[in-house]
């Protein structure tokens, strides 16, 4: 038991080292870029998110978690999916390429038609290292991952600062885009040394496809619904909407989707060797839901209440007008954690088909949600996805109860105190902003009030996930002495 438990904190470890380290890079880079360039070139950028993210979503296929669930997995099974994702990536290509011109009549805006065809080669360069990535994963090889990330998100935001400041204007990211993806793919080849052997096995398929189809169906309804907006808005409002609404919902996804991802990312192995222990994996699960909440709710939530000086002073007056898409998008986004953990027990189990299931009834949910908000402006519509949170959460327990026994309430109840403690923290941070008019002292003090308050009523409650954390940087003592 002690060894899984120095298994879970080492992957967590490096998922997060390569997750933050290659995102905080990515999110510092950003900010720059935003600063030389106008909210109007990201949202041109932003328009073509849908078609890509649709489009990577065929080119995975569900491939890649159908590898690391699969027990007995060969090389055959490896090379099989190389070769397919590379096909389908292909093919996707060449589609997208020829439908740029309807693309950018949609918008109206006929320079995305270049940017289309250029932009769309990173589908083809992705499909060369998802193996790779996946044999990585599976091996719990989080450090190189890592060290593949940093690489290439430090060499292409380099080049993006630097087309940005020479006013390059929306190539500075498609550049930086294309250049990240090529450099973490040859990375991921040169740190896995694998390379696939000239065989393709229908058998393979036939066992990875019927796993990876049914998270390729349910992966495409979530990537179509998370960019609706962005197609939306970018049609129905101007691409300077589209900017505020895209570098809001960036900036509140950072913390909670990267902490989520982190988490589930790194314990998703680990937890697919113990599928057959329904008992220990349950256990696991609370242990691993409260520390993600620890984590991410109260920095959720004081991100919302530090949102203006933070834009202030990050963006500049410019991106002022995004301050209230950003604070209502952290409420939405805080409770990704449940969301997501919630979702990986489906796949952990091998119940793809639920999954998929749960994922039609959140969709058809979430869009009418979302056609009923949008005659009402780009803020109401972000309130919809408030909602939508909720309605998630509620669908996906459906499920897991239905398979293990993991109640709503129950969830609810594990999670509760570090709800109350995250949002009186967040009350306090706003109104320690009141007493200040400059938006650095804002945001200094509304800090430090905020962590100080947080750490020393988790100390006086004895949050056990507190300790946990400490015992990371206290070597002394021992992680089954906390957990």
């Amino acid at each position: 038991m002690d060894n899984l438990k120095q298994q879970t904190v080492k992957s967590v470890a490096w998922s997060a080292v390569d997750r933050f380290a290659s995102q905080g890079i990515q999110f510092v880079m950003s900010i720059i870029i935003a600063r030389l360039l106008l909210p109007s070139d990201y949202g041109l950028i932003a328009m073509l998110s849908i078609f890509l993210a649709v489009a990577q979503t065929f080119v995975d296929s569900g491939f890649g978690s159908a590898l690391i669930q699969k027990k007995d997995r060969t090389e055959t099974d490896y090379s099989t999916a190389f070769y397919f994702n590379f096909g389908v990536a292909v093919v996707v290509y060449l589609i997208l390429f020829e439908t740029a011109p309807a693309i950018a009549a949609f918008y109206n805006q006929q320079q995305l038609v270049l940017v289309t065809r250029v932009v769309g080669l990173t589908l083809i360069i992705n499909s060369l290292g998802l193996v790779q990535w996946a044999k990585l994963s599976i091996s719990l090889d989080f450090k190189k991952l890592a060290i593949a990330s940093v690489v290439a998100v430090t060499t292409s935001g380099l080049l993006g600062v630097w087309m940005a400041y020479r006013g390059y204007g929306v190539w500075s990211l498609v550049a930086q885009t294309l250049l990240n993806n090529l450099i973490n793919m040859f990375m991921m080849w040169m740190l896995s040394k694998w390379h696939p052997l000239l065989v393709f096995s229908k058998d393979s398929f036939k066992t990875l496809f019927s796993f990876g189809s049914k998270l390729l169906f349910s992966s495409l309804l979530h990537t179509i619904y998370t960019n609706l907006y962005t197609l939306v808005i970018g049609k129905k409002f101007t691409s300077s909407e589209l900017g505020f609404y895209n570098r809001s919902s960036t900036i509140a996804l950072f913390t909670s989707n990267n902490i989520s991802a982190v988490i589930v990312r790194a314990i998703y192995p680990i937890q697919c060797r113990m599928q057959d222990d329904d008992e220990q994996l349950k256990h696991y699960f609370f242990k691993y839901l409260k520390l993600a909440c620890y984590i991410i709710f109260p920095i959720t939530i004081g991100l919302c209440a530090l949102a203006e000086p933070l834009v202030l002073l990050v963006l500049k007056e410019q991106w002022l007008l995004a301050v209230p898409l950003l604070q209502i998008l952290c409420i939405a986004y805080m409770w990704n954690p449940v969301m997501m953990m919630n979702s990986s027990i489906l796949n952990v189990k091998g119940r793809s088909d639920y999954f998929f299931q749960a994922e039609v009834i959140k969709k058809v949910t979430a869009i009418i949600i979302l056609i009923v908000s949008i005659p009402f402006g780009v803020k109401i519509m972000c309130v919809g996805l408030v909602l939508y949170s909720f309605a998630d959460i509620c669908i996906i327990t459906l499920f897991t109860k239905k398979l293990m026994g993991l109640r709503l309430s129950a969830q609810i109840k594990e999670i509760y105190p570090i709800i109350l403690l995250s949002a009186s923290m967040g009350i306090l941070v706003y109104g320690s902003t009141l007493l200040f008019t400059r938006p650095v002292f804002q945001l200094v003090v509304g800090m430090i009030v905020g962590v100080v308050y947080f750490f020393s009523i988790s100390k006086l409650a004895k949050f056990s996930e507190f300790d946990f954390l400490l015992s990371l940087v206290n070597k002394k003592k021992k992680f089954s002495d906390i957990w």
